[in-house]
């Protein structure tokens, strides 16, 4: 998961964990309900963690980069809110088959470096929710400004046009796509 210097600055920002709790959570996860048992692919820093941490009972994250999972591990090591993290890959889940009430992932699924192995991760969490749950998350949509922050970064953005087509072939029932200003959000049950 490359990012450049600018792009993990801004991940870190407390700008991003504002717009983040404040604008994209609420966007990205209206009307939706995440259940008692929640996982979060690719937290990253933790700008989303933070604030699905106070939404539901249990959360665990799965994050690939193993700086970023020490640094949660770290963060959250003793406190009552405590997050399970799991150093993994989203496409390569080491999680127990239907556990989970909701699976979700925030801006993250242009970093992962193929349309194959995205394709994986959607497969990954219908394979790990329970009957009736929900994947639900956002990405953001292609763009001059959204490349540019990206130079040198892995970045294969998500055609917003092909993501319910996808979830439906990983194995959901049923999907929905919203576009936004600059991001998409989608629900898969």
């Amino acid at each position: 998961m490359p990012m450049n210097r600018v792009h993990r600055w801004l991940c870190n920002s407390d700008r991003w964990a504002r717009a983040v709790e404040q604008q994209l959570l609420p966007w990205a996860l209206e009307d939706v309900e995440l259940g008692e048992d929640a996982l979060e692919i690719g937290p990253g820093y933790g700008a989303t963690t933070r604030v699905l941490v106070r939404k539901v009972p249990k959360l665990s994250v799965i994050e690939v980069d193993g700086d970023s999972a020490r640094r949660l591990r770290a963060e959250y090591a003793g406190r009552p809110d405590g997050v399970e993290v799991v150093h993994g890959d989203g496409a390569d889940m080491p999680l127990p088959e239907g556990r989970y009430t909701a699976v979700t992932c925030f801006t993250m699924l242009h970093h992962v470096p193929s349309p194959a192995l995205q394709d994986r991760v959607f497969a990954e969490a219908r394979r790990v929710l329970r009957p009736g749950g929900v994947f639900a998350g956002c990405d953001g949509l292609t763009s001059w400004g959204f490349r540019a922050l990206h130079i040198g970064d892995t970045c294969v953005p998500v055609p917003p046009d092909s993501m319910a087509r996808r979830l439906r072939a990983a194995g959901f029932a049923d999907a929905e796509v919203t576009i936004g200003k600059g991001s998409f959000r989608f629900r898969a049950w």
